[in-house]
């Protein structure tokens, strides 16, 4: 979908962040949005080009300010005030593809990724928006396209082939992909990391990288190391395990 979806980026897009989601190009996150100013952004994007940048929290969602009265530092009954954290400078641009309005105004949507992102300038809430949008540049590298990817694609192909990594839940689902005609190779490259790859911090580490061939060696060696762990734990005998652990 991401080679037919044209992105403005002359004019500022609205941000979303959540703590621990990453939304990675070609990728698909189901969202639940119910705070008013989202519920408002959804409402703004669905009148526009339906966009809406994927964005992560610097650290957790907010810090608490020293209340200004005393002066002296928040406690539990007193914390003071509630702001939010900066964010991280890489977004994934999405296009909504489905969408559901719930009472209370509430929305459920489907986001599709569409590409990487930079923020260059964050506009704070005001009157008229209640989230912070911001202007993106895009950070995607125009010469992929003429690297081949046929022995990445086949070396990937075969390790997930491998009966240790075959165990995964999505792995057959994720093996059907290789033998599709439409699905490029930097297209699955997305989707294994979306799909296969749980750590946040892996995953924010390809969204921020604008080379395939270095996303294609971070997964790889994920995969080697996913691997690793799984040839470890079939070695060990359940009987020496601690009372009451497992590898699972």
């Amino acid at each position: 979908m991401s080679e037919f979806v044209r992105i403005d980026f002359n004019r500022p897009m609205p941000l979303f962040p959540l703590p621990d989601t990453v939304l990675l190009p070609h990728a698909v996150q189901p969202l639940h949005i119910f705070e008013d100013r989202y519920c408002e952004m959804v409402n703004h994007s669905l009148d526009s080009s339906g966009q809406i940048a994927m964005a992560c929290f610097e650290g957790d969602q907010w810090r608490f300010d020293t209340p200004e009265i005393s002066g002296t530092p928040g406690t539990p009954e007193n914390p003071g005030t509630r702001i939010p954290l900066p964010l991280r400078p890489i977004v994934c641009v999405g296009q909504i593809v489905q969408h559901e309005k719930l009472p209370l105004g509430q929305h459920n949507i489907l986001l599709h990724g569409v590409c990487r992102a930079r923020i260059e300038q964050i506009i704070e809430p005001c009157e008229n928006y209640s989230y912070r949008r911001g202007h993106l540049a895009p950070i995607e590298n125009s010469d992929d396209d003429a690297i081949p990817l046929d022995e990445v694609r086949d070396e990937l192909r075969r390790l997930l082939r491998n009966p240790r990594l075959k165990r995964m839940r999505a792995s057959k689902s994720v093996a059907e992909w290789f033998d599709r005609e439409d699905v490029t190779t930097p297209a699955l490259l997305e989707l294994i990391g979306s799909v296969l790859l749980h750590d946040g911090e892996l995953k924010y580490q390809l969204l921020s990288e604008p080379s395939v061939v270095v996303r294609a060696d971070l997964i790889r060696n994920e995969l080697l190391h996913l691997d690793e762990i799984v040839r470890q734990a079939e070695k060990q005998d359940h009987k020496s395990w601690p009372k009451g652990m497992s590898w699972n």
